[in-house]
């Protein structure tokens, strides 16, 4: 004779707890995950109709005139630059990489042509440079 319960247990996975620590964990890596930024300087780009938007460059060069240059959030000068660049590319394949200059509006030509000189000689072609949309007038 067989004797079967009345009550049968159920089993049911809660949840709840599982998703809070989910919720917990994608805030975590939120919060705590880098972004690859310029250095904080308050640069005035100048102005162009035509700017389009770039991927994200494995060199970013920074200049606010000839005594601070950041490379890579490297501060260095205009004529230390080629160094900072040639030690910044060691290891990366150069003819895929991708550099992103930033010049005030009133940084000197001079500046502009002495940091891509440093460029193309450490075999740099691809050179995008930063500019903003042109500002409405009212």
């Amino acid at each position: 004779m067989i004797i079967s319960r009345r009550l049968k247990p159920q089993i049911n996975v809660d949840l709840t707890p599982l998703i809070d620590v989910v919720f917990q964990l994608v805030i975590f890596f939120m919060i705590s995950s880098t972004f690859k930024t310029t250095p904080g300087i308050a640069l005035d780009l100048p102005d162009s109709s035509s700017a389009q938007a770039v991927s994200v460059a494995e060199l970013s060069i920074t200049a606010v005139n000839m005594d601070e240059v950041y490379i890579n959030k490297i501060l260095t000068t205009a004529e230390g630059a080629e160094a900072v660049v040639k030690a910044e590319l060691e290891g990366l394949s150069i003819e895929d990489v991708q550099a992103t200059l930033e010049a005030g509006a009133e940084a000197p030509y001079q500046l502009v042509v002495t940091l891509l000189d440093a460029l193309r000689r450490n075999g740099v072609n691809s050179v995008g440079l930063s500019t903003r949309p042109p500002r409405a007038v009212p």
